[in-house]
C-alpha cells in the first residue's frame, strides 16, 4: 500500500487529475434531461453551502457551475486523536440546447443535488449538410 501512494504522488498532477478525478475534487457528476419545455441538469455536490461555496452563471450559450468545497474530520478516543481535511474547487461548463431563454434560469440546492432549470423554446437548431471534398 505504501508503494502504491508514493507511486500515486509521484505522478505529474496533470495525470492524476485525468486518471483519478475522483481524489482531485475536481470533477462534478452530472445527468442531463429534458422536461418538457426545459433543459434540467442535476450536478451531485455534496458537503457544500449553497448560499456561499456554489456560483450558477450562464453567458454565451454556457451554463457554468463553479463549487468549493472543504471537508474536516476529526476523532478522538482514547488512543488519540486524528484529523483529515480535504479543500477543493469544482467546476464544469455545459452547452445549452438551441432556443434556451438564458434569463430565466433557475436553480435549486436540496440533499447535496444542484437542479439547474433552463427553459427552452422547443426551437432545434438548422442542421445543414456540410459537403467534404477530396483533396
Amino acid at each position: 500500500m505504501a508503494t502504491l501512494r508514493r507511486t500515486h504522488l509521484e505522478m505529474p498532477v496533470l495525470w492524476r487529475r485525468f486518471l483519478e478525478p475522483e481524489l482531485t475534487g475536481s470533477w462534478i457528476k452530472v445527468e442531463e434531461f429534458v422536461d418538457g419545455d426545459q433543459f434540467v441538469l442535476r450536478a451531485e455536490l455534496p458537503d457544500v453551502d449553497p448560499d456561499k461555496d456554489v456560483e450558477v452563471t450562464v453567458s454565451d450559450g454556457m451554463l457554468h457551475i463553479h463549487a468549493e468545497r472543504q471537508e474536516k474530520s476529526e476523532h478522538h478516543d482514547k488512543e488519540g486523536y486524528s484529523s483529515e481535511f480535504r479543500y477543493g474547487s469544482l467546476r464544469r461548463s455545459f452547452t445549452l440546447p438551441a432556443g434556451t431563454q438564458e434569463d430565466e434560469v433557475e436553480a435549486s440546492y436540496r440533499d447535496g443535488i444542484l437542479e439547474v432549470r433552463v427553459p427552452t423554446t422547443g426551437t432545434k437548431a438548422s442542421v445543414s449538410k456540410v459537403p467534404v471534398r477530396r483533396g
